[in-house]
């Protein structure tokens, strides 16, 4: 999605939502999908993500022992072991939007990524959910926006059209298979599964066409 647009938005002001994608992955083992999470705390039901901070400190030293188990043998793990053994290692973060973001920007990095990446407090957004985005849109000069599908439950596709905003909703089906270590195929796995198995041609995989 992020290569696919002029500008990506980080929206961290919205609320946290638990049991989502925003504290946690999958990866692909010899014995199936593993979960891979960051602990976070909750402490009251309109917290936001900017607000939310880790619960347990060295999750990420956990999380990389993990990786180095189950990708150790991966094509081209050693030729990204460096990197994100430091990007891990050195993520003492207190705050999960920070972690996110760093790792947002490194991953754009290796896959070669070039959008420019800002944080929606930079905008001042005011409104209600559909106002802010389209606030966002203006400030930017944007005429698109590109959603996931889950925003169809929320999203006022009427307003949008008054303020000359297209919506465009990006699909997650048809994506191509790549080597993975063992089959079946899974999709809906972590991008650092792509990265480990194909390398430099990780990004050939992107339904995008500006890599």
């Amino acid at each position: 999605m992020i290569n696919m647009v002029d500008v990506f938005v980080i929206y961290d002001e919205v609320q946290y939502t638990k049991n989502d994608w925003r504290n946690r992955n999958i990866l692909k083992t010899k014995n199936g999908l593993e979960w891979i999470t960051i602990p976070v705390k909750q402490t009251k039901l309109n917290q936001s993500i900017e607000e939310t901070e880790i619960f347990l400190s060295k999750w990420n030293i956990k999380h990389w022992k993990t990786l180095q188990s189950v990708y150790g043998k991966a094509p081209f793990f050693k030729v990204y072991k460096e990197k994100f053994e430091k990007l891990y290692l050195e993520c003492d973060y207190a705050l999960l939007s920070e972690i996110n973001k760093r790792f947002i920007l490194e991953i754009c990095n290796i896959l070669g990524i070039k959008t420019q990446i800002i944080d929606s407090k930079e905008l001042n957004l005011k409104g209600g959910a559909n106002e802010r985005l389209i606030d966002a849109c203006k400030k930017l000069d944007a005429n698109r926006y590109l959603s996931g599908p889950a925003a169809k439950a929320y999203i006022n596709d009427t307003l949008f059209k008054e303020n000359d905003i297209t919506i465009e909703w990006i699909d997650y089906r048809g994506y191509k298979e790549y080597n993975q270590m063992s089959a079946p195929f899974e999709h809906g796995v972590s991008v650092l599964d792509l990265i480990f198995n194909e390398g430099e041609k990780a990004s050939t995989f992107l339904k995008s066409t500006r890599v």
